[in-house]
């Protein structure tokens, strides 16, 4: 019995000490706020009205620094997402102009893009890119809703999983989009590399300088995106900073996972079938083994 105390509080301690590292290795880590998304859940599908305002605010705001390049023009009118028809995935690639070749002359030259073509990036290599930004390299869109998130550290993941709780990039995106205060912390000083941005996972604050503040997040080299009405939409939609910034997370979630719904779809398939087969089984067994004592 004492053995088994011992392995208990042993496990205890591992525990707490892998749920206080990550903390204690990067500092307070800002809280990031659920939010309420259409696509959470077993059953959770996207909005295709959000998706396509979410697409106007990439194309009118972000791409301007940020690329696509995993996204090709013809997924927008596959099933599961903007769901736009064929004509109009042709017409919003036909806006863009890729670079193509060589021809027959050996050379590169400029077309109008088709389906086939993936969103191009706006700069042609990260030397270019960092150049134009200051030192900073805007990361691409494709896959950013899975890579950049606030995921909770031994045991709230566990819980996490049991829930099918799998919306913490759009909700860091939202909330990273949404946090920009009006000024700089005082503390920072007038040389801040950046904005603050009190959200912001991948930045850090002078714990000397800004200790008694209780700051979290840190300097980030994108400057505040997005105002009031930067982008039109008309089909009656609140023009705030809070929709645009949901709107274009509820895009990059669909562009980093097209595939959601008919995944979805499929595990409850899946788990009808399994709980079916089990039924099946044990019925079998009661009936094989009904004259058999026990």
């Amino acid at each position: 019995m004492s053995t088994m105390i011992k392995m208990v509080r042993s496990l205890a301690a591992v525990a707490a000490i892998a749920a206080a590292t990550p903390a204690l290795a990067a500092g307070e880590a800002p809280h990031i706020e659920r939010e309420q998304w259409s696509f959470s859940g077993p059953f959770g599908f996207y909005d295709r009205g959000q998706v396509q305002r979410g697409l106007k605010v990439y194309r009118e705001v972000c791409a301007s620094c940020h690329g696509l390049r995993q996204v090709a023009f013809r997924n927008l009118a596959d099933y599961g997402g903007p769901s736009f028809t064929e004509d109009q995935a042709k017409q919003i690639a036909s806006e863009y102009t890729v670079v193509d070749g060589p021809n027959d002359d050996g050379d590169m030259y400029e077309r109008p893009g088709i389906l086939a073509d993936k969103f191009p990036s706006p700069f042609p290599n990260e030397q270019a890119a960092r150049a134009s930004n200051g030192g900073a390299y805007p990361p691409d869109f494709s896959l950013l809703a899975k890579a950049r998130a606030g995921h909770r550290g031994f045991p709230w993941f566990v819980f996490d999983a049991v829930t099918q709780y799998q919306e913490q990039g759009p909700d860091y995106i939202y909330a990273l989009l949404t946090s920009y205060p009006e000024d700089n912390p005082a503390c920072l000083g007038e040389d801040i590399d950046g904005y603050y941005n009190p959200k912001f996972l991948g930045g850090s604050v002078t714990a000397e300088e800004c200790a008694h503040e209780h700051l979290t997040g840190g300097p980030i080299g994108m400057a505040p995106p997005l105002s009031e009405e930067i982008v039109e939409y008309t089909d009656g939609t609140p023009m705030t900073v809070e929709q645009y910034a949901r709107d274009v997370a509820a895009f990059m979630m669909w562009a980093a996972e097209p595939h959601l719904e008919e995944r979805k779809k499929i595990g409850f398939r899946v788990m009808v079938f399994l709980i079916f087969f089990a039924g099946l089984l044990y019925f079998t067994k009661k009936k094989l083994w009904r004259n058999v004592d026990h």
